[in-house]
Parts: C-alpha cells; structure tokens; sequence
C-alpha cells in the first residue's frame, strides 16, 4: 500500500467539495453534515487510527468552502456519542434543535469533531438534525442526518486520501400517482 499524503488529500477534498457545492445549489443559509473517519482517510480501519492533523485539514477545507456559500456545518460524532453531532450554538438554537451533554474527544467523538470544537466559536452537541446535504468521507453513514429524499452528488473525486467519499443532497419528495405532475402548466393540463 502506498503512503498517506496529507497535502494530496486537501487537494482531493478542496475539488470534490467545491464540484458538490457546485452540482448541489444549496439555498443560503442550509445546514450541511459532515461525517469523516481521519482513520480511513489515512487507509486505517474506521476508529483505530484517529488523526487530529487529518482531523484539522478536513474541517478547514469543508468549513471554508462552505462559508464562503453562505451555508453552516454540523460535524457528525462517532458511535460512541450516539451520532451526535457539533455545530455552532447560535444555528442549534435558530433551528430548535435539542442540545446534548458532551464534549468531543479523540476516541468519543473523533478528531474532526475535536477539530472541529476547536475551531468553531460557541460549539455546542445536538442529538439529531435535518441538514439538506452532506459530505460523508470513509463511509460514517450521515444519511440519517439527510432530509428525506436524498440523492447522491457524482463528482469527479471518489476517495480523499484511501476514503471512500459520498456526496448527498436532497430533493422534496414526489408525492402522488399516475396522474401526478411536477412541473406548473398554466392551462392546468
């Protein structure tokens, strides 16, 4: 197996994170998740091998990208926190969501979040959120954290580092039978 790069996986995040935000077209001001396993970037086993150089070089990246959109991060915790995820108070509070007892550390939470608490500036823990998309690096499973429907962002970046990355977005559902329609006719056929 070759050697982890730290500089090629910025590069390889910076370009598949700005194709999504591109290909997505969030509204202003939508909520996004991120979840990483910096062990599986690094072509680790998930949980075994926690980074918080890795760690720091993910939130940077996906953090600026996605405030130069005007759009907000939450940061998905590990299992070992139930999942729950660490945003700013100031956007829990605006969107109601329910605040949890817990604070990040390397192997309860991982070192994105951990980055993460460092970086933001009234970090908070919430047990569950609706964001309308997400970046999911070395398969964390975010989708319970994704608005019902979601549909995948192909870009031209499949792995970060030895990560597997999926992009997701959502759509309102499409509700209705045979006869439905989507799309506005003014003659009402």
């Amino acid at each position: 197996m070759e050697e982890f790069n730290l500089a090629l996986a910025k590069q390889q995040l910076q370009q598949g994170v700005n194709e999504f935000l591109d290909q997505a077209e969030f509204a202003p001001d939508s909520l996004i998740v991120l979840g990483s396993s910096t062990s599986e970037v690094q072509g680790k086993t998930i949980g075994k091998d926690s980074s918080i150089a890795v760690g720091k070089m993910i939130v940077e990246v996906v953090f600026n990208a996605i405030k130069d959109r005007n759009l907000h991060l939450a940061i998905q915790g590990c299992e070992h926190i139930n999942r729950s995820l660490l945003m700013e108070r100031i956007e829990a509070d605006k969107r109601g969501f329910e605040q949890v007892t817990v604070v990040p550390a390397l192997h309860a939470g991982g070192a994105t979040q951990v980055a993460a608490y460092e970086q933001f500036d009234d970090p908070v823990e919430v047990e569950h959120i609706i964001a309308a998309g997400g970046i999911d690096l070395g398969d964390t499973s975010i989708g319970m954290h994704v608005k019902f429907v979601q549909i995948p962002v192909r870009t031209t970046i499949k792995e970060v580092g030895f990560a597997h990355v999926t992009y997701l977005r959502s759509r309102p559902k499409l509700v209705g039978g045979q006869r439905a329609q989507y799309e506005w006719h003014s003659n009402g056929i």
